[in-house]
């Protein structure tokens, strides 16, 4: 009799620890997948925060190839704005940090802009320094759509000037209606 309930016992407690085994695959694998998800969930956030401030950016940028620079305060207003809803909460500790130096700037030159309508001169100062913050807060929050960094090597007493926009074709901000196509891609970002 004790032979036969061992011999029961045996399989009973075999198939548990195999049913065990495999919760916790399935625990696991939920687990997993719903970190996957607030992963994906964070980054769409921090891709639309940038898309909002990347807007007011490439708006300034066109009024700025066609010297515009009502157009161009307008849109630096705008990016202050966008600054200041921007939500720092869906970044990590060191993507914050980062942030809060490029932003701190970034908002500055975007202050300068929208204040010196009249000033086109000044404002293409600004927007060669906020073009490098863009620049730095895309590689450290990605977009959601393609990008092109495009350089103009006359700005600045031919010291150059990068800026980044929406379409490949070269339209200079820098140097505006006078040489609207001097410039070259030099990088993609996607």
């Amino acid at each position: 009799m004790k032979t036969l309930i061992y011999s029961l016992l045996g399989p009973l407690f075999f198939l548990a620890a195999c049913t065990n085994g495999k919760n916790e695959k399935q625990d696991s694998a939920v687990a997993d997948s719903t970190t996957k998800n607030v992963s994906r969930e964070t980054n769409n956030v921090k891709k639309s925060q940038t898309a909002a401030l990347l807007s007011g950016y490439l708006k300034l940028k066109n009024a700025l190839t066609t010297d515009d620079d009502k157009q161009a305060a307008a849109a630096g207003s705008e990016m202050v704005a966008a600054f200041a809803s921007f939500d720092e909460k869906s970044l990590t500790s060191e993507q914050a940090r980062a942030y809060s130096d490029i932003r701190d700037d970034a908002k500055e030159h975007a202050e300068h802009i929208g204040s010196n309508a009249g000033n086109i001169a000044h404002q293409r100062e600004h927007f060669d320094m906020l073009s490098k913050d863009m620049y730095d807060m895309i590689k450290l929050l990605g977009t959601d759509k393609p990008l092109y960094v495009d350089r103009c090597p006359m700005y600045n007493n031919n010291k150059g000037a990068i800026w980044v926009s929406e379409i490949k074709e070269i339209k200079n901000p820098y140097l505006g209606k006078t040489m609207p196509t001097c410039g070259t891609v030099k990088e993609e970002l996607k």
